[in-house]
């Protein structure tokens, strides 16, 4: 099982603000280079885990973002099902949006219940439990995939 480019941002997110001091407000440019991550995106998904319940926001000039209790809490599988919008992991129709095996196949039932063992693997999983230190490199050089600049 995959997951999308966006639910990946999300957990990178909780993941660098649980292991920032709960004083320290984080802007989104910082964590969108923090996780060498475009800003767009970063900004995107801090406004879904606003929704969620996941962060917290402070407007203002010294503003930023923290984790908020539910996101300390919160685990990796619950986090995917939120974030996860797709009804069906196969296309599996045709361009006059009709599956031509609708009748006899149980290829769909099939993916969503292997859908939901992914997800379910990762419900023990307290994404705040993941990261072990804070480093103030971006995500890629502290990996060692490039040289820091």
């Amino acid at each position: 099982m995959r997951i999308n480019a966006f639910s990946d941002v999300c957990l990178r997110i909780i993941m660098l603000l649980s292991a920032t001091p709960e004083s320290e407000l984080k802007t989104s440019r910082v964590i969108a280079g923090q996780i060498d991550t475009p800003y767009n995106h970063v900004s995107k998904a801090i406004i879904k885990l606003r929704e969620l319940g996941l962060i917290e926001s402070v407007r203002g000039r010294s503003g930023g973002v923290r984790i908020s209790g539910a996101g300390r809490r919160a685990t990796v599988g619950w986090v995917l099902r939120q974030l996860d919008v797709r009804a069906d992991l196969a296309d599996c129709e045709t361009p006059d949006g009709v599956c031509p095996l609708i009748d006899g196949c149980g290829l769909r039932a099939a993916l969503r219940n292997a859908r939901e063992a992914f997800y379910s693997a990762l419900d023990d999983v307290v994404i705040s439990s993941l990261p072990h230190s804070l480093s103030n490199e971006p995500v890629s050089v502290t990996l060692g995939l490039r040289p820091p600049d």
